[in-house]
């Protein structure tokens, strides 16, 4: 397949304006199509080639269309999702994927069945912080690792008015929003935990949804917490790792989402680039020596998801993002459902 990859976006909210339609439009692999707004067009506006359609519908009668994103409320990313398969396309689903488990087991089975791709847009997959992290553990500079800490933290202590993910609908609150970044990443860098250990809270006046979690994460000697809430106004640190050499701690967010949401995205030498304030600090023990000092934050690049999507529909390449993760880090959702109501520690079964 050497054609471009026929693209639409379903849903133009923050996702879709942000992490999808930029990529998409800078990527000369991606013919961005068609976007459904329903309620406006803004897309045009950004993307004048583009067509906005009102109607999903129109995404699934189009046989010259190959990949459809999904971007729309949570609840709804199932059954889109399902319909777009068997319609013959390729699916992305913004993350959480989906709200149970067995919708996504249900989802891997038609892609099987179709030989589709299925992946969920883990996209912090390509921060820099993360990938800085990955590459510490993996060359075992802290020695064998003990601990590992991972923060998703911020200050709204209000309400905000007029959104889907404010209301108690399936699918809705921190768990589902920041909790599949941390631990899509946990499981990235470890694989399944032995158990799971979780405390859930409403913390905000006349908050309706779970806007603060605690997950812990049991991989024998290892211990991997998660953590996110709304009532940070001094953030703790994004990463803490311990191990029997040294540590590593590091503050400050990738800064891609802010670059995107500002000045939009432009594919450059420094993009990603975290200024040298936000870098991490190593305090640990190489080959004898005692080693202390700032380590220099891997660019990130969102870019990098597609490039890979790309790679896997086109040239027929391994899938960065796959659908069984993606699957464990719905279960793990679900586990930390269950340990919340239950005061327990759930054994992770799948």
């Amino acid at each position: 397949m050497s054609k471009k990859i026929n693209t639409a976006l379903v849903g133009f909210g923050m996702s879709g304006e942000y992490f999808h339609a930029p990529f998409l439009d800078a990527n000369p692999n991606f013919n961005l199509m068609k976007i459904v707004e329903r309620h406006s067009s803004r897309s045009k506006q950004l993307y004048p080639y583009v067509e906005v359609v009102k109607n999903f519908d129109e995404i699934l009668n189009d046989e010259e269309i190959d990949l459809v994103i999904i971007n729309t409320p949570n609840h709804l990313h199932y059954q889109m999702a399902k319909e777009a398969m068997l319609a013959g396309k390729h699916v992305i689903i913004e993350k959480p994927f989906t709200v149970t488990s067995d919708e996504a087991k249900e989802l891997i089975g038609i892609a099987a069945g179709k030989n589709k791709i299925l992946t969920a847009f883990q996209n912090r997959r390509w921060d820099g912080d993360f990938l800085t992290v990955q590459k510490i553990i993996k060359d075992k500079l802290l020695g064998e690792l003990a601990e590992y800490e991972s923060h998703f933290d911020r200050f709204r202590n209000f309400i905000k008015p007029n959104t889907w993910k404010e209301e108690t609908l399936p699918g809705t609150g921190l768990l589902y929003d920041i909790g599949p970044h941390l631990i899509d990443q946990a499981v990235c860098l470890f694989g399944k935990p032995n158990s799971v250990f979780a405390d859930l809270r409403t913390q905000r006046p006349n908050g309706k949804i779970i806007d603060s979690f605690e997950l812990i994460l049991d991989y024998g000697k290892l211990k991997v917490t998660l953590k996110s809430n709304f009532l940070s106004k001094i953030p703790l640190p994004r990463f803490t790792l311990h191990g029997t050499e040294g540590s590593y701690i590091k503050y400050g967010l990738d800064p891609q989402e802010d670059t995107l949401k500002k000045s939009g995205y432009k594919h450059s030498s420094d993009w990603g680039k975290e200024p040298e304030e936000f870098w991490g600090t190593i305090d640990t023990t190489i080959n004898g020596a005692e080693v202390n000092k700032k380590i220099e934050t891997i660019p990130g690049s969102y870019a990098g998801f597609f490039e890979n999507i790309y790679e896997v529909i086109a040239e027929g390449k391994e899938l960065i993002v796959k659908p069984e993760e993606v699957l464990t880090t719905i279960n793990i959702i679900e586990s930390a459902i269950k340990s919340n109501d239950n005061k327990c520690v759930i054994k992770f079964d799948e």
